[in-house]
């Protein structure tokens, strides 16, 4: 082998290995770089995973976070209820007194002062958590309590923390706040309680100055309210404890709702707020979500249930022959107090005048009188002067006379939850009372939807035709009088509606006096008319 040949065959071998020198240390490069590859991807799913969880955790706490705001929003907007409670109005539970569910020893005695033995369904549920001053929305019944239910706690919190200007109490009318202010008197006798009554109708200037003397307990109309609230120096509601919406159903329907909202904005958020109504309506659903805070929601029924001792009746009769069968009524139940709806002032006039002539001890109350000779009115029938009240729908909530015997729908509501309250005027506070509806030809649309509303049928009113046409010689005469007595008064004073009745009266007695013989007004005369019958 040459030279030549060695050195080429030594070159060949040197570069083999430089060759696999350079292999191995590229494999040991790609193994180092795919060990770093899978440290890196080994890392990054470690993070993935870290990060997954983190997200996780981040998504559950969003959540959890979301869920509280939403869950706090919705308490404050009103929407759910702390806790809601169904009464059954039958139930009666012997061991539980005033004084068993928390009220102090100076209100148990003013209760049992007042006759207030034992607590009503809605006083019972709601003291529980009115004296833990909780807020609360109450559905119940006329004649349940309600007055006493929102009284007793407002009086017992304010003994803890005496102040001016502690709670206000909004009704819809006039007469309603003076019956409320009555209960506030009563049960603040021997306690120095003072209140106040702020309502249309009155002088502002007078209450102004009652105002000023800083009482603890305000009970107004909304308007009346709002109008002190922007006018009156040295009046505010910065302190209030307490907010009362009483007949919040009935608030509302009387366009109060702007002057409440205006109300709700200037008083403290930071206060106690008791909600009552007979009925549960969007409004007073709207209301509620923007006033109260964590309600305790407690409703006497849910459908529009009359008290037991109410015998509710119909009568189908002609509408030509109505004041008949009003004369005639009235004639079976003399000597009973009666309270007479209708829908219109004149109408109420009319019947008041008319019912006068035949002998009646009849008052009316209507929209268009003053404040004075409603209350006057009001007072007249209240310590039985009056027997017969004849009033428009300003009367049919809130009238606390707890001996009215007879309530007739003279004309059936034009609202058929407004018949619940009507005939909640009588049978209030466990007593019986009676009330007839009078259903012509033109109301039988209503009348059925006032059955559906309360879920049961009414009973008949029995009386044959042929008896209470008897009256009707006399009952056209009376009419005619008082049609006659109307326009004269009208002419002669040139007086608005709510002066009619006053001088109607002096009319009605003397046509009366000279009538007396066909008076029904006498218990001889009515027994011996139904013997002639």
């Amino acid at each position: 082998m040459s030279t030549k040949q060695i050195q080429k065959k030594a070159n060949t071998a040197v570069q083999s290995k430089k060759s696999q020198k350079i292999e191995e240390k590229k494999k040991d490069q790609l193994k180092k770089l795919a060990e770093e590859e899978d440290e890196v991807e080994q890392s990054s799913d470690e993070e993935q995973e870290e990060s997954q969880e983190l997200n996780d955790d981040s998504a559950e706490k969003q959540q959890a976070k979301q869920e509280n705001k939403n869950g706090d929003q919705e308490n404050k907007s009103g929407s759910e209820y702390l806790k809601e409670i169904q009464i059954d109005e039958t139930e009666e539970k012997e061991d539980v007194t005033f004084q068993s569910l928390g009220v102090c020893e100076e209100l148990v005695e003013a209760c049992n002062r007042l006759k207030y033995v034992k607590p009503t369904a809605i006083q019972r549920e709601s003291l529980v958590y009115t004296l833990k001053q909780r807020d609360i929305i109450a559905l119940a019944e006329t004649g349940s309590g309600k007055t006493l239910a929102f009284a007793l706690p407002v009086i017992q919190n304010l003994l803890d923390a005496p102040q001016p200007f502690y709670a206000l109490v909004l009704s819809p009318t006039r007469e309603l706040c003076m019956q409320i202010a009555e209960h506030f008197e009563a049960l603040g006798v021997g306690i120095s309680l003072k209140t106040t009554v702020i309502v249309g109708g009155l002088d502002p200037m007078a209450q102004a100055i009652a105002l000023s003397k800083k009482p603890h307990i305000i009970i107004g109309t909304p308007g009346r309210i709002l109008y002190h609230m922007q006018n009156t120096k040295g009046f505010n509601f910065k302190a209030l404890k307490f907010l009362v919406l009483d007949e919040a159903d009935k608030l509302l329907n009387m366009d109060f709702e702007k002057d409440i909202n205006q109300i709700l904005d200037i008083i403290p958020k930071k206060r106690n707020t008791f909600l009552f109504s007979a009925t549960m309506t969007n409004k007073v659903h709207k209301l509620q979500r923007a006033s109260l805070k964590d309600p305790v929601k407690i409703e006497v029924s849910s459908k529009y249930q009359m008290v037991s001792t109410l015998v509710a009746q119909y009568a189908f009769i002609p509408a030509k022959y109505k004041d008949c069968y009003l004369v005639y009524s009235l004639n079976e139940f003399a000597g009973n107090t009666s309270i007479i709806f209708v829908q219109t002032c004149l109408n109420a006039i009319k019947l008041t005048l008319m019912l006068r002539n035949l002998g009646f001890s009849a008052v009316t109350i209507h929209g268009q009188m003053s404040q004075v000779k409603r209350l006057g009115a009001i007072n007249k029938f209240k310590s039985g002067e009056k027997k017969i009240l004849v009033a428009t729908d300003v009367a049919s909530r809130g009238l606390d006379i707890p001996s009215v015997d007879l309530v007739i729908n003279y004309d059936i509501p034009t609202n058929a939850k407004e018949y619940v309250h009507r005939v909640g005027r009588t049978a209030r506070a466990g007593r019986a009372g009676k009330a007839i509806s009078f259903v012509t030809q033109y109301d039988v649309e209503m009348y059925l939807k006032i059955e559906a509303l309360i879920g049961k049928k009414l009973d008949q009113y029995k009386c044959e035709e042929y008896q209470v046409l008897v009256f009707n010689e006399r009952v056209q005469e009376a009419q005619r009088i008082a049609a006659q007595e109307i326009k004269e008064i009208m002419e002669k004073k040139n007086n608005p509606l709510h002066d009619v009745d006053d001088e109607g009266e002096k009319y009605s007695k003397k046509n009366a006096n000279n009538n007396r013989k066909k008076s029904f007004n006498n218990s001889k005369n009515m027994k011996k008319m139904k013997i002639d019958i």
